[in-house]
């Protein structure tokens, strides 16, 4: 059998690794010393008010061709002597909330200056008043938001949040095991997937993908026609066909071998086929995919001055040019305004990329999982956790 070409995006990304990678270790401290602009220099006296915490996802910024070292971050620290302490420490949104919860509770330090929750985990901290309003004169780049994302229902005029990146949700698969690809939900269910199929322990993004298979809106679902699609994935477990309900952990799966088929998030899957030559590639469903964002957050027991260096980070990543080395590297969408005519210069074909800057005929593929009330997401996220084994 014939191998199924790769996805346009995912072969640019292979193609203009090794050219974007020189070129983005190259010019990190130039693109930085132009965003940092805006931002001043110099800092306060003493480590722990020269430093911002930042609790990340994994595979979610740039990386140099080591692993080991952040080009924009330390272009950020080269201008402003602040150092940041990053930590891929995010796997789960409710694993992260439940590690931090009693502390934020108690008024204690959570150990970290900035995290980036999604959107309704960040609606959560905002509610429950864990979080801090921003010092607007600090981010002034906060002007380049897509228009899109400026006035979410759960920080309306965004006082406490900024969008770090979008995030798709759809289909992921190994090439080799599926080479003519996955172009619905239903093309999980093919004897090679079987036992070797994991879905996202995200619930809107899983269950939202499920409900656009089964021609229901997530952003209109009722409790019955959720509850179907929860037991639609309950049997799918049952029967054997799904191995694991996973957070970022599932990328080890698909590395190893252990899964074939996933319901997952495009950034993480173009990055896999660039460092597997190819080995796995990513589409939004025939019926839909779903579309959500992470956030900066600052949260409320942050010191005054610590405040004010997370905010000269916030701003910074909101540079069109250091957003655009960051898009080019995590492949999500990207939320600053002006990037796209910055990526120009770094890849003109990732530049033209539908994952990283969605035109509106892709948007339109995508759902929004609806807003639920405190009651409906305790009652939603048990059922779903109950049918995940959890």
């Amino acid at each position: 059998m014939a191998k199924k070409p790769l996805s346009p995006e995912a072969r640019s990304i292979i193609n203009s690794q090794i050219s974007r990678r020189a070129l983005l270790a190259g010019a990190g401290a130039v693109a930085g010393a132009g965003a940092l602009a805006a931002c001043g220099s110099g800092g306060s006296s003493g480590a722990a008010k020269d430093t911002v915490r930042w609790a990340n996802w994994t595979l979610y910024i740039d990386v140099d061709e080591s692993g080991k070292k952040y080009p924009t971050l330390e272009a950020f620290t080269k201008q402003t002597g602040i150092k940041v302490k990053y930590s891929e420490d995010i796997n789960d949104n409710d694993e992260f909330f439940g590690k931090v919860q009693g502390q934020l509770k108690l008024k204690k330090d959570i150990g970290y200056d900035i995290v980036t929750p999604t959107d309704w985990m960040a609606s959560r901290f905002i509610r429950l008043g864990y979080t801090q309003k921003f010092d607007k004169a600090n981010i002034p780049n906060a002007k380049n938001i897509l228009p899109t994302l400026a006035h979410p229902s759960f920080d309306a005029n965004r006082d406490s949040s900024l969008t770090w990146q979008g995030i798709m949700a759809g289909l992921g698969w190994n090439t080799k095991v599926n080479p003519k690809g996955l172009k619905t939900v239903d093309d999980l269910w093919q004897p090679q997937n079987k036992g070797k199929i994991v879905v996202l322990s995200e619930m809107r993004d899983t269950i939202g993908v499920i409900l656009l298979s089964q021609g229901i809106k997530p952003e209109t679902c009722t409790e019955d026609q959720f509850m179907n699609a929860v037991d639609f994935l309950q049997k799918k477990i049952a029967d054997g066909w799904i191995r694991g309900v996973k957070g970022n952990e599932y990328k080890e799966d698909l590395i190893s071998g252990d899964a074939t088929a996933v319901i997952a998030w495009s950034g993480d899957l173009f990055q896999l086929s660039t460092e597997n030559e190819g080995k796995f590639d990513f589409a939004i469903p025939e019926s839909g995919g779903t579309i959500s964002g992470d956030n900066f957050l600052i949260p409320s027991t942050v010191t005054a001055e610590s405040k004010v260096n997370a905010e000269k980070l916030i701003n910074y990543y909101y540079e069109p040019a250091v957003a655009a080395e960051v898009a080019a590297y995590v492949n999500y969408v990207t939320p600053v305004q002006g990037a796209q005519a910055e990526m120009e210069k770094i890849d003109p074909t990732l530049a033209k990329s539908e994952y990283i800057f969605p035109t509106q005929a892709t948007m339109s593929r995508l759902h929004v999982f609806k807003a639920l009330s405190p009651a409906e997401e305790t009652k939603w996220t048990e059922a779903f956790q109950a049918a995940a084994g959890n």
